[in-house]
């Protein structure tokens, strides 16, 4: 894996909330995305992810308890736990989850 500017990758992304893999170590996925403002419908993993806010903030339910993550900050969310993004969720987050072994 080169260099990547993490925050150009997110801005050029033709859809806001579409994860792009930048990459893998072992069966950990590292991906990007961009925030616009939306919210999103509850969701629940079977494994636990990272939440990277690289600018900009996230602002989530989870687990029934508000939480806000800052430009800087990280928020695991275990897994199993309901989680929803809130409205007003904005910038450039990285993602780091691990990926099921294929079959």
């Amino acid at each position: 894996m080169n260099v990547v500017d993490i925050r150009n990758t997110a801005a050029e992304l033709p859809d806001a909330w579409s994860s792009h893999l930048l990459g893998r170590v072992g069966s950990t996925a590292v991906q990007v995305l961009r925030m616009d403002g939306r919210g999103s419908a509850p969701e629940s993993h079977e494994v636990a992810e990272a939440l990277l806010v690289v600018d900009g903030t996230l602002r989530l339910v989870a687990d029934g308890a508000e939480v806000e993550v800052r430009a800087g900050e990280a928020y695991v969310v275990q897994a199993g736990v309901v989680h929803a993004v809130r409205p007003g969720s904005s910038g450039t987050l990285v993602i780091v989850e691990h990926l099921a072994q294929p079959a």
